[in-house]
């Protein structure tokens, strides 16, 4: 009997979470200013280079060496060339991608050019939920071999 109604329940379960995940619109706002992102929540589901270095939610910026119109071509290419990514606004400075799971959760990634400091700027979190189990870090650190390997063919 238990087994009967565990089914269906856990059924309901996944398909609300499906739904949700699918509904959740994206944060209003990702920046403070043109340089500094929104800060991360307590939650463990998010990372940014802009966090306290000792942190859980630390991860280094993306460094480059080039032009930023260079770095900025070669993060847009490293993030087209990811299967689940949409980039969503690309300005000069400032870049939106979103992440879609196969149970159709969304997740934002935001990436923010400084120039003169010879560094990309990026914040990845989900958009609903409290663990991703790692997944922004992850993403983050492919996304960086990606853009270094870019970086290297131009």
């Amino acid at each position: 009997m238990l087994r009967t109604i565990f089914k269906p329940v856990t059924a309901v379960i996944v398909l609300t979470a499906g739904v949700v995940g699918c509904a959740s619109s994206p944060p209003e706002q990702f920046t403070r200013s043109d340089n500094d992102f929104t800060p991360c929540s307590s939650a463990p589901h998010c990372v940014s280079s802009q966090a306290e270095k000792d942190s859980g939610h630390y991860v280094e910026p993306f460094a480059f060496a080039g032009t930023a119109d260079g770095a900025r071509q070669a993060l847009l290419k490293a993030l087209y060339s990811h299967d689940n990514a949409t980039v969503e606004q690309a300005d000069n400075r400032f870049i939106h991608a979103t992440f879609r799971s196969t149970l159709g959760f969304v997740d934002d990634a935001t990436f923010v050019v400084q120039p003169h400091d010879h560094i990309i700027d990026v914040k990845s979190s989900s958009r609903i939920g409290y663990y991703d189990f790692g997944v922004n870090r992850r993403r983050v650190e492919d996304l960086r071999k990606r853009f270094k390997a870019e970086l290297a063919g131009a």
